[in-house]
Formats: structure tokens, C-alpha cells, sequence
């Protein structure tokens, strides 16, 4: 046990800590190499508990404490570290919550940070889109990671397919996939709570591959009309007329607000399904090189809709 590197995971009952816990542990040699310290609010919770009969280090951890960082990272020679903007929705303080993990990482002389980033909206589109924060705030991190010179890559998610347990929904007539966006629009769609791990792990095993690069983790670009297309292919009953409908900013927006959405936070939301067409949400780049690293599949939207809790019984 001693001999093994130590690889600290935040967010170790989350979806995305997860399933990078899930897939190192189901793997021989990253087992083999590294020992799993999960960060977690509350070690005693029965999410932490399970995790520690499955012999993961659960360790109480919080990002907004410095003192906390340095216990929690100590040690370490890998860091998968991942914040959550929509808890608070204040890209002041998720900027200022990756720095902190940052400034310790550096400090505890972490050998390879992984940093769960966003591309700089932005900067990608010129300032025409501006206030995606949620992307923004984390690609400022990965800038400051830079700076400070900590060995480290991104791990870049793309557009969760959970999403779509909210976004795609019946209609009077059928199942509607409606966005403020055009039918074209490719969409990077991605599992995370079974693939984050696949390629978080292909990172922590090939490091001189990925340093100072970013993964794009997706299993393919989709064009928004496929989400229908391919439900009715999967669930021809209940799929029977899916269909995309492309929706104004006013409408989009609308829908969030009545539903309790600040104004802000759904002025953010319709820019992040905007930007998306015109700039690409990975600035048009392809997912080749990120895909050559896998030594596992990632899950496809056909798989994710016959298998997902909300879909797995739908005819």
C-alpha cells in the first residue's frame, strides 16, 4: 500500500469523481500503481462510507479553505480536481476556488493536476458571447495553472446527455428536443457518470502524453436533430414522432425563468446553446487524439437512452 503514488480526487461522491474512482479501481494496473484519496464534505455520509470499503482514502476537504487543501492534497502525486459553479453561481468564486487548488497543488509539489476546464467562451467568440460563466471561470483557472507552472492537463467535458433528462421531454404530440439553436448544430454529447473515469484514468496513466494539453472528453458530435431521430430508433413507441424544434431567445429563455431561474443564469444558458454553431463548443476541434488515449469505449447516445434510469423503460 505504502508504495503506491497517491491520486486525490475531488468531488469523490459526484458524478465525475465517481466515476474516475470507479474506473481506476476496475483497472489492475492503475490500481496497482496508485491509492485513491477521495475529497469529500462529510466522510461519514454513506456515499464516503461505501467508497472506504472499496478502500478509497475518504478525506473531508473544502475548496474554500486553504488549511483544508493542504491536509487534503498532501502527499499526493495526482490530482483530479473538479468545482461546481451551479452550487453558488458566482464565477468570482469558482475562479477563486480553483486557484486555491492551484496555489496547494504547487505548494505540496503535485507531479500532474488534472483540472476539470471549459474553453474561454468569450475569448472564442469575440466577446459575442460574454457571459457563459460556467466555461469562463474555468478556463481562467487552467490560465492561472499555466502561470504558476504546475505540471498538469485539462480534461475538457462536453455537453452532458443527462441534460437531456430535462431538456427533451413529450409534448401533447411527441417527444420535442427544443433549442435556441439550429438543427445542424453539433453537439459534443458525453456520459459522465460512466465515461468521465475512462478518460480521466487514460490520463492519469499515459501523463507525458496529455501534459499541457487538453482532453476533450465526448463520444461523438451529434447534430441537435439526431437527439430525436435516435430516440425513435431506440424507442420507436415512445419515440414515435420525436422531433427538433429550433426556439427563439425570448422562448428559450422563458422557459427557464418560469421556472425559477435567475435572469442572469438563463441569459448564460441560452448563450451556451448559442455559441455553439457558429464557434463550436470545442472551438471546432476534433476528437481524434483525445479519443486515441481510451482503452474503453465511451458510451454512445443509442446506449445512453436504452440504459439511462429516465429512458431504460420506454418501448
Amino acid at each position: 500500500m505504502s508504495d503506491k503514488k497517491v491520486f486525490v480526487v475531488f468531488g469523490a461522491t459526484g458524478n465525475q469523481g465517481g466515476s474516475v474512482i470507479n474506473s481506476v479501481l476496475a483497472d489492475p494496473t492503475a490500481a496497482q500503481e496508485f491509492r485513491i484519496r477521495g475529497i469529500t464534505r462529510d466522510p461519514s455520509k454513506p456515499n464516503a462510507q461505501a467508497l472506504t470499503t472499496r478502500g478509497v482514502e475518504c478525506v473531508t476537504g473544502d475548496i474554500n479553505d486553504k488549511a483544508s487543501l493542504t491536509k487534503a492534497i498532501t502527499g499526493a502525486h495526482s490530482v483530479y480536481a473538479v468545482t461546481n459553479y451551479w452550487e453558488k453561481m458566482d464565477h468570482e468564486l469558482e475562479l477563486q476556488q480553483g486557484k486555491n487548488i492551484a496555489d496547494v497543488c504547487k505548494e505540496a509539489g503535485v507531479q500532474h493536476l488534472i483540472w476539470s476546464g471549459l474553453v474561454d467562451v468569450t475569448k472564442l467568440t469575440g466577446g459575442k458571447f460574454p457571459h457563459v460563466y460556467h466555461f469562463d471561470s474555468k478556463a481562467h483557472v487552467s490560465d492561472y495553472i499555466r502561470e504558476i507552472g504546475i505540471p498538469s492537463s485539462t480534461f475538457m467535458p462536453g455537453f452532458y446527455m443527462s441534460n437531456l433528462d430535462t431538456m427533451f421531454n413529450p409534448s401533447p404530440q411527441a417527444y420535442t428536443f427544443a433549442m435556441p439553436m439550429p438543427p445542424k448544430t453539433p453537439i459534443p454529447f458525453f456520459d459522465a457518470a460512466n465515461d468521465t473515469g475512462k478518460f480521466v484514468k487514460a490520463m492519469l496513466m499515459k501523463r507525458e502524453q496529455v501534459l499541457g494539453r487538453s482532453v476533450l472528453a465526448a463520444t461523438d458530435y451529434y447534430a441537435a436533430a439526431d437527439v430525436p431521430r435516435i430516440f425513435e430508433k431506440v424507442k420507436p413507441e415512445a419515440g414515435k414522432g420525436a422531433q427538433f424544434v429550433t426556439i427563439d431567445e425570448e422562448t428559450y429563455k422563458g422557459f427557464l425563468t418560469g421556472a425559477g431561474m435567475p435572469d442572469f443564469a438563463a441569459q448564460e444558458l441560452y448563450e451556451n446553446m448559442a455559441f455553439m454553431d457558429e464557434f463550436g463548443y470545442f472551438g471546432k476541434e476534433g476528437l481524434e487524439w483525445s479519443h486515441s488515449l481510451l482503452d474503453e469505449k465511451p458510451t454512445t447516445l443509442e446506449e445512453f437512452f436504452a440504459t439511462a434510469p429516465k429512458w431504460k423503460d420506454l418501448k
